[in-house]
């Protein structure tokens, strides 16, 4: 399948969206024998339909207000009918936290023309009668939940949107011991959603849940790893221990001093170990802050 086209950033936008000619217009004649435009599947009041009659009023004066998410459509479109409903969805989910504006370029070919829409779907946002960021083809759901947050914050807002459901039966899984089953959650995010955040450090909670599992005396583990300062399997489950223990500062220090007394596979194994803990804890946390520069340094 055909990647999407490649999301457009709002400097990318600037000077390519000509609204001015629709600020004060008046509607075109709507071609002949066409149709209405088919109402939403939901009768939510996030989600509107939109033509030359209502643009101004619905999409630019509205969007001083509230971001407005225009969803570029049209009947004959197959992959609009996957994005549209999931777009529908996510704007009922946010309660107004942004509008989803439903435009037919078949019935306002001259939004089309305006927007410069090329092909479909195609989805644009608008804050403050302003275009900020657009995207092209269909989108996984974590991608547009991620889309749609960074939209709302350009916008000034503080509404948090609803979570990823995904995430949520995944880590219920990992809540509920079902180890087997969270991996596979998880694996399944990172394969709709490369590099989430969520999911690998979902994953790596795993791995450490599995690494310590018959692990009954953690100061025996402590004390191994004291006689054997250079045995990579009795280094790394002492970190790992003293990391679920509270000490991550420990366990992370212990590790890159084992970085520096390795090389070559040995030592990328201790590297990944670090980095898979790093995963775990708090990204903003200042000792993996400092344990990441101690890494750096370590290698470099």
């Amino acid at each position: 399948m055909r990647q999407p086209n490649p999301r457009m950033t709002a400097a990318s936008l600037a000077g390519a969206v000509d609204l001015s000619a629709l600020r004060s217009s008046s509607p075109a004649a709507a071609p002949a024998g066409g149709e209405a435009t088919p109402a939403p599947t939901t009768d939510s009041p996030y989600v509107i339909d939109v033509d030359e009659a209502t643009f101004q009023n619905e999409i630019l004066q509205r969007s001083l207000q509230t971001p407005v998410v225009i969803d570029f459509w049209a009947e004959w479109c197959q992959p609009c009918k996957q994005l549209s409903p999931v777009l529908e969805k996510l704007a009922v989910e946010a309660e107004g936290a942004w509008i989803l504006a439903k435009i037919d370029i078949d019935a306002n070919p001259r939004l089309a023309q305006a927007f410069r829409v090329q092909s479909i779907p195609f989805v644009m946002a608008i804050v403050n009668g302003q275009p900020v960021d657009a995207f092209a083809g269909v989108q996984p759901e974590a991608t547009l939940r991620q889309w749609l947050a960074a939209v709302v914050k350009a916008a000034g807002g503080e509404v948090e949107l609803p979570a990823d459901p995904r995430l949520n039966d995944a880590d219920d899984k990992l809540q509920a011991g079902d180890l087997d089953g969270a991996e596979a959650a998880y694996k399944a995010m990172l394969a709709e959603t490369p590099n989430d955040p969520n999911a690998t450090s979902g994953l790596a909670q795993i791995a450490l849940m599995r690494r310590l599992e018959g692990v009954t005396d953690g100061r025996e583990v402590l004390t191994k790893a004291e006689a054997a300062p250079t045995d990579i399997d009795a280094q790394t489950l002492a970190a790992d221990v003293e990391f679920v223990s509270g000490l991550a500062e420990q366990a992370f220090a212990r590790l890159v001093a084992l970085v520096k007394r390795t090389f070559g596979d040995d030592r990328n194994r201790v590297r990944t170990h670090l980095l898979e803990l790093f995963a775990i804890a708090p990204p903003d946390d200042p000792v993996v802050n400092k344990a990441r520069r101690d890494l750096t340094n370590a290698l470099f």
